[in-house]
């Protein structure tokens, strides 16, 4: 184990286990003609593993490890490292398509994700995170996971729950389990949504009183004949709705001009 001492504020846990960085590169399974992003490479335990892939770049916050890396890779030419936060670096000007990969500080780990979805240029992104976060990622309604992360990721992305990360394989522990997530952008969205900030919205209010009844929950946003008519049972739960009857309610409400708009 290298002398650099993980730190809290970047949410460093770095991955020791060498039959869990395999099994990670083979669910990557880099190729020449790829170009792959890694986030936080950190002390490059997978990184060595990437590079046989056509093109690396690195995105590294830390000052100390993006040293480490700029030393360990100087004679790399197909390897680049952008010193920088991935939550403001721009990725628009690198060679397209990508293939993102990392494992995500725990602390921004879905502000990455929602980020990454959002930006839609990569062919496929294959990612470590809190195992919570990654089960609430690919919940399906009805399951007790399935909330507003999972209705989000249903507007961008298809998402694959590939396998779970014990805290062991880590120096230091975390003290949660961690899995790995495939998200693959949607090039055709499956759910037609007009305005997100709608959606945010209404998931906000429906899943912020889980227990309750639409009729209850969405009655400052909706009126109870309104849900009727999209085909929406009033007396479900948030839990049993679609991704696309969520967007249904947003999309109807865009178009109201009803006080039930006014925050």
């Amino acid at each position: 184990m290298s002398d650099h001492k993980a730190r809290k504020r970047f949410g460093q846990n770095f991955l020791t286990d060498e039959g869990i960085i395999n099994q990670i590169v083979s669910a990557i399974a880099p190729r020449k003609d790829d170009h792959l992003v890694e986030i936080g490479p950190g002390l490059a335990a997978l990184t060595q593993r990437l590079t046989r892939a056509g093109k690396l770049t690195l995105i590294e916050l830390d000052r100390d490890l993006a040293s480490r890396l700029r030393i360990e890779f100087v004679n790399t030419e197909h390897v680049e490292l952008i010193e920088g936060d991935a939550l403001t670096v721009d990725l628009d000007p690198l060679s397209q398509p990508l293939r993102l990969v990392g494992n995500l500080p725990y602390n921004v780990g879905t502000q990455l994700v929602i980020r990454f979805m959002q930006w839609g240029g990569a062919k496929d992104m294959t990612f470590m995170l809190q195992k919570e976060v990654v089960q609430r990622l690919c919940a399906e309604p009805g399951d007790k996971h399935y909330g507003r992360l999972a209705i989000l990721r249903a507007c961008y992305a298809q998402a694959d729950y590939l396998f779970d990360v014990p805290p062991t394989a880590f120096d230091p522990p975390p003290k949660v389990d961690s899995a790995i997530i495939r998200l693959t952008p949607l090039r055709t969205p499956v759910v037609q949504i007009n305005d997100l900030s709608q959606l945010e919205k209404v998931t906000a209010a429906a899943f912020g009183q889980r227990r309750k009844t639409l009729r209850n929950s969405l009655s400052s946003l909706i009126s109870e004949s309104d849900l009727e008519a999209l085909g929406i049972n009033p007396k479900l739960r948030a839990e049993n709705l679609s991704p696309q009857e969520f967007a249904n309610i947003a999309n109807a409400l865009e178009h109201s001009d009803g006080p039930a708009l006014s925050d």
